[in-house]
């Protein structure tokens, strides 16, 4: 099943992705797409968030709303989905309340409640099972008419399996580390699960139209040094391995991959070696230390700014930028710039433009 779109415009972030030099860094924004936008507001209406996802047309509306109020300032569109839609497809129930968040209402007490046995053996159907995104994947390349490329993404395994045992959002991870300590085979067992389903998902995803991919490692932080090693890393491997083979298989070419282990800078070094072109930095890692421990690997960087330096001056968002660009080492190649992490719901949409411009201005110099 090819689909026919049309040719990119602007290739910057592809790229720079690629490794070569570029006129200028390339940016974009986790969450773009989202509640810091009035328009976000009045397209959503009184729909559920997962109703969202699920509808192409609304999906591909809110993924382009950014591209269109930032025209020429944003180098790529992430589309409008959620991380949450892998554990949908292996069969548990996932519920977004409002001003609360996602919440599983039976999370995975123990290897023994009767749901892991099913989860852990359910022969997936992932085309079947997420047709929705694919299909707003397509539509959103066709809208976007080449202006820009379009990003897939998944949650990556670990953070999908803390979200699956504590049943939504947390600050204290008691269920994750129960099951980490306590279980540790079956644990393995079910992140193994989650990453060959996270495999296909993103390969199908390309097939769809999307022309970059990024595994978020959102919770990578709450591990530590040791456990990081056995819990996360061979698992955001087994992605960056079997995803271009995958892509061979379905007779597609390779694209840049992209890992974001927020919290994990103790674990930067080893990190380079995963097998991801680009690595996303979260803003408590130092650009110019980041750039010492990549050395000579071949790695882009992504990041990495406060996303609460959106709230301040344009002058303390001005200095932000000038210290990252400095650190990056100018913005010609290696880096893609975007914040340490998602932007936040309260931010001016004037204040975010004012960020974009000031990359574009420090890196074209």
């Amino acid at each position: 099943m090819a689909h026919h779109f049309e040719p990119l415009a602007n290739d910057l972030i592809l790229r720079t992705a690629r490794g070569e030099d570029v006129e200028r860094a390339p940016i974009w924004i986790m969450r773009q797409a989202g509640r810091y936008l009035p328009e976000y507001h009045e397209a959503k209406g009184h729909r559920d968030f997962f109703e969202c996802c699920r509808n192409p047309e609304i999906a591909s509306t809110l993924t382009l709303q950014p591209i269109e109020r930032f025209s020429g300032l944003l180098d790529a569109s992430i589309i409008f989905s959620d991380i949450l839609v892998v554990p949908q497809a292996l069969g548990m129930v996932v519920e977004m309340i409002d001003k609360k968040g996602p919440h599983f209402p039976h999370p995975l007490k123990s290897p023994h409640d009767g749901q892991y046995s099913k989860v852990l053996h359910k022969d997936v159907d992932v085309e079947a099972e997420l047709h929705y995104v694919y299909k707003a994947i397509t539509l959103t390349r066709k809208k976007l008419k080449g202006r820009v490329p379009l990003i897939g993404f998944c949650g990556a395994p670990w953070t999908l399996f803390c979200y699956m045992v504590e049943g939504g959002g947390t600050k204290l991870f008691i269920e994750s580390k129960k099951w980490i300590y306590r279980h540790p085979e079956e644990s393995k067992a079910l992140l193994q699960k989650i990453a060959e389903v996270c495999v296909e998902y993103l390969a199908l995803q390309v097939r769809a139209g999307a022309q970059m991919v990024q595994v978020f490692d959102s919770w990578a932080g709450e591990l530590s040094p040791s456990t990081f090693k056995i819990f996360s890393e061979p698992y955001l491997a087994y992605i960056s391995k079997h995803l271009p083979g995958k892509l061979d298989e379905m007779g597609l070419k390779p694209v840049p991959m992209i890992v974001f282990a927020k919290g994990a800078n103790f674990a930067l070094d080893s990190i380079c070696n995963l097998g991801y072109n680009v690595v996303g930095l979260d803003w408590q890692m130092d650009p110019a230390e980041a750039v010492k421990i990549r050395g000579d690997r071949p790695i882009v960087f992504q990041g990495n700014a406060d996303p609460g330096v959106l709230y301040g001056t344009k002058e303390a968002i001005s200095e932000t930028v000038k210290e990252m660009v400095e650190g990056f080492g100018g913005g010609k190649r290696g880096w893609i710039a975007n914040l340490g992490h998602g932007i936040t719901p309260l931010v001016k949409p004037d204040d975010l433009r004012f960020y974009l411009e000031e990359v574009q201005r420090l890196t074209s110099k």
